[in-house]
């Protein structure tokens, strides 16, 4: 695919409520994977959790999203995606409200697992209908937004809920999530229209058929496994990432929350930009100088010893840009893939392999890293070599990728009309 400057096209009216309200879902979802990471200070010793153990509660939610989504890859073309959106997200908000309610390990590990299940498919049945209603020439930006919510997560999620469990226990967050994700349900329910055009696409009736040639296509196997590198890469340092800012930086813990504040402002006005110059400027064009920002403040981040809070704020913020400056190019790239009539079975294989990619990546962190006596962990920096590994075999496949896709593919606006 050709990529050269071009003017990006605007939005409608309804087209940019969509964008709300399914990046303010993304948020939900987002926060309730997120916000175990920073929780695991209070919840290893209140649950007399290991590293081992937590790494475990981390990946369940993956391993079980995966599953998820590969199970429900041969229905997601054969539905309206609006249903298909409310009936997982009902089961989302149901597995963490029983997040909020455990009260040992075990439970804690069942209740991730029963959110995995359903909260891991909304990703891919978002994608999906992102892909239905803007042409290639706006994705950019709706992704660029969509990712907007990681950063919002950051600067209002995780902060608020590091507050409220500090005040009421680590059980808090969660029924906030609840709460929130209700409010956003009820919106989806009453002002999303049905997307339904794919319904008209003559498809394989049968769900294993229809998932076995989405996941035959070569350039479909190509994608997939982009996807799953770049989820080990993305997955690798999350986990102990608090652990690393407290005992190896040498930041209080009490600074946290600032340093999400700050990370989340800088990461809001960097998502649309981003999506902006994948619009402009060219996917792969975007996703390369992302991948070199990732390589060196990775590695730099991974062999930082004690460092002033400023410091650490400003590898952060670094360290972000280059995430969505991969995230971004590469979600829209991806999206340009796919027929309408195999669309939802491949971005739920894809969702699926991101997520127990991102699994295998918490739990192959945990076994690398070794947590000392004050807590400081050791061996972190290897962690970081294989993240760079990652990035450079990423940056040859989305090549190949950006390569495969000879032009814009016509798709249907969130307007009803038809974009050439």
């Amino acid at each position: 695919m050709k990529e050269s400057t071009r003017t990006p096209l605007p939005f409608t009216g309804y087209q940019k409520f969509v964008i709300a309200v399914l990046a303010f879902l993304q948020f939900t979802i987002i926060l309730d994977f997120m916000i175990v990471s920073p929780l695991g200070p209070m919840m290893m010793p209140a649950l007399n959790m290991t590293a081992a153990q937590f790494g475990i509660v981390v990946s369940a939610y993956a391993f079980s999203a995966g599953i998820a989504g590969i199970l429900a890859a041969g229905f997601a073309d054969r539905y309206d995606r609006k249903k298909l959106l409310m009936f997982f997200y009902i089961g989302f908000v149901l597995g963490t409200l029983f997040c909020g309610l455990a009260n040992t390990y075990e439970m804690l590990v069942a209740a991730r697992i029963v959110t995995g299940l359903f909260g891991g498919v909304i990703g891919a049945i978002v994608f999906a209908i992102v892909t239905d209603l803007f042409p290639l020439e706006q994705r950019g930006r709706v992704m660029g937004f969509m990712q907007t919510a990681f950063a919002a997560s950051q600067i209002l999620g995780l902060p608020a809920g590091l507050f409220i469990t500090n005040l009421m226990g680590w059980h808090a967050p969660f029924i906030m999530i609840v709460i929130v994700s209700v409010i956003v349900g009820v919106v989806i329910f009453t002002r999303l229209r049905p997307v339904d055009e794919h319904l008209k696409i003559k498809a394989e009736k049968s769900p294993f058929r229809h998932l076995l040639a989405t996941v035959s296509i070569p350039r479909h196997v190509l994608a997939f496994s982009a996807t799953a590198l770049l989820s080990i890469g993305g997955f690798m340092l999350m986990p102990f990432g608090n652990v690393f800012t407290v005992h190896n930086l040498g930041i209080n813990v009490d600074k946290l929350p600032l340093i999400y504040l700050i990370t989340g402002l800088a990461s809001i006005a960097i998502g649309p930009l981003v999506g902006r110059a994948c619009d402009k400027f060219g996917s792969f064009r975007t996703f390369t100088v992302g991948t070199l920002v990732s390589i060196v403040t990775v590695f730099t981040y991974t062999h930082m010893g004690v460092t002033p809070l400023l410091g650490v704020i400003l590898i952060n913020v670094v360290m972000f840009v280059g995430v969505f400056s991969r995230m971004i190019p590469s979600q829209t790239l991806m999206s340009a893939i796919p027929t309408p009539a195999n669309r939802g079975a491949f971005m739920s294989v894809s969702s699926s392999l991101q997520q127990i990619a991102g699994g295998f990546a918490s739990v192959l962190a945990g076994l690398i890293v070794i947590v000392g006596p004050g807590g400081e962990l050791h061996r972190f920096e290897i962690v970081g070599y294989v993240v760079l590994g990652t990035a450079f075999v990423t940056l040859f496949m989305m090549w190949r990728i950006h390569r495969s896709i000879p032009e814009a593919p016509r798709a249907t606006q969130a307007d009803g009309s038809t974009s050439h």
